[in-house]
């Protein structure tokens, strides 16, 4: 499938290009509200089998040293259920793909100047974006 392109109305260095990509395989860890952990959202219940080696120390680092905010409630048979708020980190490893939000001058024909820029945050590149397409309607409207 071939690319249609309209001819440009201007030389190159009259635009700018603004692009948002993922690289191939590339994982990055992240934070449970990045990827909409359910966990987070809702909270979450932890059953741990006070009974077993294995129970017993998952028990002691929930109590100790998990630093997340919790109740727990003691069961039959040596199970504790430990309930967690919503809005903290669960105990998974959550990773997603980076995406790369980026500026340069000029269009598909090219990069005359060379300059380009990666903004870290999306929100930055969105305000970066409106902010170009502001001069660009404040111009026109000049004539």
């Amino acid at each position: 499938m071939s690319m249609y392109r309209l001819d440009p109305l201007h030389a190159v260095e009259a635009y700018q290009t603004y692009s948002i990509t993922v690289p191939p395989d590339v994982l990055v860890k992240a934070a449970c509200e990045q990827v909409g952990c359910e966990a987070w959202r809702n909270g979450w219940e932890s059953v741990i089998n006070e009974a077993t080696d294995l129970g017993r120390a998952q028990a002691e680092y929930i109590r100790t040293r998990a630093g997340r905010t919790f109740r727990e409630q003691r069961t039959g048979g040596g199970f504790t259920v430990f309930r967690f708020e919503a809005g903290q980190r669960c105990f998974a490893e959550h990773q997603t793909r980076p995406e790369l939000y980026a500026v340069r001058d000029g269009d598909w024909r090219g990069n005359p100047t060379g300059r380009a820029r990666q903004h870290t945050r999306a929100a930055d590149w969105v305000e970066d974006f409106g902010e170009h397409q502001q001069r660009i309607a404040d111009q026109t409207e000049k004539g």
